[in-house]
């Protein structure tokens, strides 16, 4: 991966990923990771028609090393609510915030919100990118629909993508438009 020229990150550097359960964080973690990624997965104690049988209880971890031979950590915050004390421990001196979105829940813009609020504050800090997933599997929501929320929110100039959290083109993709909104002399 290669950054912008504007962002020239020193040692080693720390990036976020969030969203609700099923999102795909894992799944781009392990996609963009140069390493075997790290996943603390527990199996889901749900009622009947779970779709998935795990999900991460305490943290995904993987690592990028950038062009210039610095790490980027990447963090995995669990998805479910009763692990939202790990959400503000992984956030602590991380770059930005990379917001996974299934676009294929009926709640989607509800989860947005969710997110936007329990990180409001990093994200203020900080920096954001969004990403859009399961666009195939449905949901009548578009980019336009997500990026007016964004602005409805207060969150206005936020790069949007659709992505597969599988292919690592475009999980890159959201890591470079969230580090290329901070500004490389406040993080110096």
């Amino acid at each position: 991966m290669h950054l912008t020229d504007a962002f020239a990150p020193v040692g080693h550097h720390k990036l976020i990923f969030g969203g609700p359960v099923g999102a795909g964080k894992t799944t781009a973690i392990g996609a963009a990771s140069d390493i075997p990624p790290l996943r603390t997965e527990a199996p889901i104690l749900g009622g009947p028609g779970q779709s998935r049988p795990l999900t991460g209880a305490v943290l995904d971890y993987g690592a990028m090393t950038l062009g210039d031979g610095c790490t980027l950590h990447l963090y995995g915050t669990p998805g479910r609510e009763r692990f939202d004390f790990m959400w503000e421990l992984l956030a602590e001196d991380a770059l930005a915030l990379i917001l996974l979105i299934d676009n294929s829940r009926p709640d989607a813009l509800d989860q947005l919100h969710f997110h936007l609020g329990a990180f409001s504050r990093f994200i203020r800090d900080t920096a954001l990118s969004v990403g859009i997933t399961h666009c195939d599997l449905g949901g009548g929501l578009t980019l336009d629909d997500y990026q007016a929320e964004l602005e409805r929110a207060g969150f206005g100039c936020v790069p949007v993508f659709v992505v597969d959290p599988r292919c690592r083109r475009d999980v890159c993709l959201l890591i470079e438009a969230a580090l290329s909104v901070l500004d490389p002399v406040a993080r110096a």
